[in-house]
């Protein structure tokens, strides 16, 4: 049985949680309850769906997890440009963030992709 860890999509994901971490520490004092405490909540979160859903025993539940990791980009994408907006950070900051969010988001477009197909062969072939 292959492990989460495995998933280079998860380890990337756990790349992304340390740069996160680094751009949070950038953030104003007056935001440790509010934007810097979502972001570190939603970047947890995208690798914490990826491990679940792997450990589930349906590829349904798989793609359901994989689907909730995905929005956890989503809102991260978000949160990081409005730090941008507000100038808390710049765009030099969040270059290597942004990066990161976007090849997690595009291989976990095709894992979901992939097991949908699996899920439609399957279905086909019962």
């Amino acid at each position: 049985m292959n492990s989460h860890k495995d998933l280079i999509v998860w380890q990337k994901s756990m790349n992304l949680i340390v740069e996160i971490y680094r751009l949070v520490k950038l953030l104003p004092k007056t935001e440790t309850y509010a934007l810097s405490d979502q972001m570190r909540r939603a970047v947890i979160s995208i690798a914490s769906n990826i491990a679940e859903g792997k450990g589930r025993d349906s590829t349904r539940e798989y793609i359901h997890f994989l689907n909730v990791a995905r929005g956890s980009c989503f809102e991260l994408d978000t949160q990081i440009n409005a730090c941008v907006l507000v100038e808390y950070l710049s765009e030099k900051d969040v270059a290597t963030s942004f990066e990161l969010l976007n090849e997690v988001g595009k291989m976990l477009n095709a894992m979901i992709s992939k097991l949908k197909l699996k899920l439609e062969r399957e279905g086909k072939n019962s």
